[in-house]
């Protein structure tokens, strides 16, 4: 199976283009925003496409046309404001999904926000309510684009080295997990078709990964 990773550049993208790489099963295409980040991929075997998620929804459906999954581990980061976080957190997951139909590619995988429920863009403080809306409407869109989806909810991300334990369930209690073992539940998602079709939240936790998602 090949598998596009938009966002390949971010941490959760790294760690999972390396594993992927390092295994047998899956192959990686790096969905990248600028030439002069390819090396890193380049020297893990890994094929790169250069596309901003800004652009229109034909240059991503391009990047998907030879693929067989798309991971979306996109992000507009802390530091930018509520243009980037509708542009690349709505609008650019809303054209991957697109893009994927497009193309023909049928198995989809979200990276979302811990809870993106309503509830919990009414509790968000004012400054994090707006990714928290836009992480809630791509998963709705998302939901409803007829692909073999699963959305992947994720508790604080931290740089910490992956433990390869998690707890993960429909709802679990919020805490921290390290983006290494995020990695590892997508690669996990990716060759479990039972994910297929459902979300659930991730946290750190005491169980083996692969345990821990074929529990879901």
């Amino acid at each position: 199976m090949k598998v596009l990773v938009v966002g390949a550049n971010g941490q959760i993208g790294k760690h999972l283009v390396s594993f992927i790489q390092k295994g047998n099963n899956l192959e990686a295409k790096a969905m990248i925003r600028n030439a002069d980040q390819a090396s890193f991929f380049e020297d893990l075997g890994a094929e790169t496409a250069v596309v901003d998620l800004e652009q229109d929804t034909d240059a991503i459906a391009k990047a998907t046309e030879d693929v067989d999954a798309v991971v979306f581990t996109a992000g507009s980061g802390g530091s930018t404001g509520k243009d980037k976080t509708i542009m690349v957190d709505l609008d650019g997951a809303v054209k991957a999904i697109e893009a994927a139909k497009t193309a023909g590619v049928k198995r989809f995988i979200m990276i979302s926000s811990f809870d993106t429920s309503r509830e919990a863009i009414q509790e968000a403080a004012s400054s994090f309510a707006p990714y928290v809306a836009a992480k809630h409407y791509a998963d709705e869109w998302l939901r409803g684009s007829g692909l073999d989806y699963t959305i992947i909810h994720p508790g604080l991300l931290t740089n910490d080295k992956g433990t390869g334990q998690v707890n993960a369930g429909v709802k679990v209690e919020r805490d921290e997990v390290p983006r290494e073992d995020i990695a590892n539940v997508i690669l996990a998602s990716l060759e479990n078709d039972t994910t297929i079709g459902k979300e659930f939240q991730v946290v750190g936790g005491t169980r083996a990964v692969k345990e821990a998602i074929n529990s879901i």
